[in-house]
């Protein structure tokens, strides 16, 4: 089997109603979708980060010709030495964008490796569990939306079956943000755990300062308390709350996860195989958290980071994103997700990622 050919369907839509977290806001949400192609007939998907702006989809058709020539030729089995043909040496820079678009493409090999063999990406990757807690990740800041639009969302969460949730803090003052914590804690009642994330919006003393005021509402991570690379940082809040720390999500390769670790930066670890480098090095990073009994508890989409938890010992649990985060979040695919009783996902056996774009939904909101 060879790769005769790699493609981008690039997809872009207006969110409707813009969301805001600690540090940004997001008008538009959207699908950077690489397929590749098979002498065999043998079709893998994957994707990675959203063409947000017009400007990086532009970038990403860049990097499709940068990159087609090192993929045309070879045999997707070999995805390690892809990898490194994509990666090393780096004429496009070690992070960002270029790494984000070389996790699709790897994403896409997992996928079609598993629908040449017959085999789920959870099962070629070793499929440590079937089923995976979930939580459902949202509570972001919105227009008009209050301290009751909160409290309705964790609701509707719960009736969904949630017994974890997520919403963001850092983007009002403290006293504020505590006041969301204590009316989410009190909406979803003792049982079910409550994430918060502040898309490293807090300087150190912040954060220290709104860890001791969130300490009585039971928190089970603080996420992304601080910059990404102030590792020293992470590693000095971590030290100074009972709440554990988790970061990650904006970390690249095993080589920034080794300088995390090396700083006792975090008790979990959000890995996004969509930006860190692709399935092949999210299993590098979980491998290497678990040499120092770590948790890995991925940020990103559940179609991919189901696969990934269910395979490996140190999973914790997979994010959910329904569609208080993205109004066509259940569009997107054919195949839908739902929690069950327990509050967990069921690991797809189905070949490769097992899901399907449903381009029929999706090609009105192509970029041509």
């Amino acid at each position: 089997m060879k790769i005769t050919d790699i493609e981008l369907l690039q997809y872009r839509w207006e969110r409707g109603s813009p969301i805001r977290n600690g540090m940004h806001t997001y008008t538009h949400s959207g699908l950077n979708l690489a397929r590749i192609h098979t002498d065999d007939g043998v079709t893998g998907i994957g994707w990675a980060h959203k063409p947000q702006t017009t400007g990086m989809a532009l970038v990403s058709q860049g990097l499709l010709e940068h990159f087609k020539p090192l993929l045309i030729g070879q045999d997707p089995f070999n995805y390690r030495r892809i990898w490194q043909a994509l990666w090393s040496p780096k004429l496009v820079g070690r992070r960002g964008i270029a790494t984000r678009f070389i996790s699709g493409i790897d994403i896409a090999l997992w996928d079609l490796m598993g629908k040449a063999t017959g085999k789920s990406a959870h099962q070629l990757l070793g499929g440590f569990r079937d089923r995976v807690p979930a939580y459902i990740a949202g509570g972001y800041y919105e227009e008009g939306k209050g301290l009751a639009g909160l409290a309705a969302e964790m609701e509707a969460n719960l009736e969904l079956g949630a017994k974890a949730v997520k919403m963001k803090i850092g983007g009002a003052p403290i006293k504020e943000d505590v006041e969301r914590v204590r009316v989410a804690r009190e909406t979803i009642g003792a049982d079910v755990q409550l994430m918060v994330d502040a898309n490293c919006a807090y300087s150190l003393r912040e954060a220290i300062q709104i860890a001791e005021r969130m300490e009585p509402y039971d928190i089970f991570w603080f996420e992304e308390p601080l910059a990404p690379d102030d590792y020293r940082g992470h590693g000095i809040l971590a030290r100074s709350t009972s709440i554990p720390i988790a970061t990650g999500e904006n970390e690249y390769t095993r080589y920034g996860f080794r300088d995390l670790i090396a700083n006792d930066a975090a008790a979990i670890y959000n890995a996004d195989a969509q930006i860190l480098g692709g399935i092949t090095e999210f299993m590098n990073v979980a491998a290497l958290a678990s040499a120092h009994e770590l948790h890995i508890a991925p940020h990103g989409d559940q179609e991919v980071h189901l696969h990934l938890v269910g395979a490996i010992s140190n999973g914790l649990i997979v994010e959910f994103y329904r569609e208080t985060v993205d109004a066509n979040r259940g569009q997107i695919f054919e195949e839908k997700m739902t929690l069950d009783e327990d509050g967990c996902l069921t690991v797809p056996d189905r070949p490769g990622l097992g899901v399907t774009p449903n381009y029929d939904f999706l090609e009105r909101y192509r970029i041509n």
